[in-house]
């Protein structure tokens, strides 16, 4: 079958492997879609991050570079191993892509099992993965889907998942307002499922295409051109005075970081949502002096089916934020070098691996 494998830094083929060997308590994904991550930009550019590089094998999977990519995945079950009596053939599905130690308890009971040690992902850190036209992945990492959920739609899921923990991680409740800096994926998506959950959502982005995705998508109530208006003076008019209740960075861009805070009411709430590949500064004298609450988010942690719920109800149409569909063969010349080079003017780039 035809897979898109990681060899190092810029370096990424489309080769022909076997197909995986559906183990017992496994479940073989004929895949449909899967979706281009910015951390699979990152370990493009700047890579092997998560990926572990050549000849130093993760200590989990076993596996290092070469290994397959691609994390963001919708599927048809197409076998199933033994022992798995709740998942039959020809089911849709999604995949929580997690590879963790095989003691960590990935129960309700448990809702830090992302943060255990040496956490990492199928599709970057071995497992195969979503950029190939199967896959076989643990029982419990699959998840099914409803037929009324569109397979396309659905490689959204996973992304989803992230803004659903950071919301939770908020602490966010109906009627306040939330301030998202930057609207990029994950941004946007963060945006959707804060209005799926009743608050009013402000959106500040440079980029006017993504702007625009903002308001003709309905996750935002307002959006702001930090180059031409003052976020924290726009933030303070549309509350009242008050300030943001919350607010989510997603960009890595220390301005961004700054500006969020300003803009927080006091004992407000700042949600770190991006991946940083650098260190930020924060004026301490601020947090301490607005009492501000600083968190961090990570992935998802049981996430998956209240995400894929509020899909099924209509709360989150997945439908615009997919601007594009390729073919495995054109995953960097069209999928990678447009992320990378013009990303204003794309949101979600799917691969179908059988195209």
């Amino acid at each position: 079958m035809k897979a898109a494998r990681y060899h190092d830094r810029g370096d990424i083929r489309i080769e022909d492997i076997a197909e995986p060997v559906v183990a017992p308590g496994a479940v073989g994904i004929d895949v449909a879609y899967c979706g281009i991550c910015g951390t699979d930009l990152h370990e493009y550019l700047d890579g092997p991050i998560f990926i572990p590089a050549a000849g130093h094998p993760h200590p989990v999977s076993g596996e290092s570079a070469p290994l397959t990519i691609g994390h963001e995945m919708s599927g048809v079950v197409y076998a199933v191993g033994k022992g798995v009596d709740d998942v039959a053939v020809g089911d849709h599905v999604v995949v929580e892509p997690y590879i963790l130690r095989p003691e960590v308890d990935t129960s309700e009971k448990n809702p830090a099992y992302h943060l255990s040690p040496d956490m990492n992902f199928i599709g970057l850190a071995g497992g195969g993965g979503g950029l190939a036209e199967k896959i076989a992945v643990p029982r419990r990492w699959v998840h099914p889907i409803p037929g009324s959920i569109p397979l396309d739609e659905a490689a959204l899921i996973e992304p989803l998942s992230v803004g659903y923990h950071a919301y939770e991680r908020s602490g966010a409740k109906a009627g306040q307002t939330a301030l998202v800096g930057g609207a990029g994926p994950i941004g946007l998506l963060t945006a959707a499922v804060l209005k799926a959950e009743g608050l009013t959502v402000i959106i500040s982005e440079l980029s006017p295409l993504r702007r625009q995705k903002a308001l003709d998508s309905g996750v935002a109530d307002y959006v702001i051109d930090p180059s031409a208006e003052d976020v924290v003076a726009r933030t303070a008019e549309l509350t009242d005075g008050a300030g943001a209740d919350v607010a989510f960075e997603a960009t890595s861009v220390n301005v961004v970081l700054d500006t969020l805070i300003d803009a927080l009411k006091p004992q407000g709430v700042l949600v770190v949502v991006s991946i940083w590949g650098h260190p930020a500064t924060v004026d301490m004298h601020k947090i301490v002096m607005k009492e501000i609450d600083m968190r961090g988010t990570i992935g998802y942690v049981n996430s998956h089916p209240a995400t894929i719920e509020l899909v099924r109800e209509g709360k989150v149409d997945l439908k615009p934020f997919i601007t594009g569909v390729i073919g495995l063969d054109h995953l960097v010349d069209e999928g990678f070098d447009t992320l990378i080079h013009r990303n204003e003017t794309a949101v979600k780039i799917l691969v179908d691996p059988h195209a």
